[in-house]
């Protein structure tokens, strides 16, 4: 499957680092299709193809999910939780990209099943590096557990 095949589902509810976010994946010409939800609620409709998700063809299983953890309705912990208990989705990768530097979150994280804890860089330029050295380890060069036929 080609790199540009592969989507990512960015989990994220701050408009504003959802524009810097994929602008830094612009910067370092990545086409990875990026699917933005606002909260761990509508990350599982999304991997679930419910609602305004059903059309598998525009809305596929990712590849990668990047996840914040300070949401509304449903934070990134409680949807962690629910994404590790679920054996259909469990293996997908997910790193936490939030801007909490606390010993008892990244944790937390860990404890849940997260597979990186990355911290949001405050500087554009350390993003735009942040993204390009994200997408170069989980894209390119790791090898990702074949998660199911997603023509189900």
């Amino acid at each position: 499957m080609k790199t540009q095949d592969l989507t990512i589902l960015l989990v994220e509810d701050d408009p504003n680092d959802v524009i810097l976010i994929k602008r830094a994946f612009q910067k370092n010409g990545l086409i990875n299709p990026i699917k933005v939800v606002s909260n761990g609620e509508e990350a599982i409709q999304y991997l679930e193809g419910k609602g305004p998700f059903s059309d598998r063809a525009r809305y596929p299983i990712p590849i990668l999910i990047l996840l914040d953890l300070k949401m509304p309705k449903m934070s990134g912990f409680e949807f962690l939780k629910w994404v590790r208990a679920h054996p259909k989705y469990k293996k997908i990768i997910v790193v936490i990209l939030t801007s909490s530097r606390e010993s008892p979150d990244i944790n937390r994280a860990y404890e849940l099943g997260a597979n990186s804890f990355l911290v949001k860089p405050v500087e554009f330029t350390d993003l735009i590096r942040l993204v390009k050295e994200l997408h170069l380890y989980w894209i390119l060069l790791n090898e990702p557990p074949k998660i199911f036929d997603t023509g189900d």
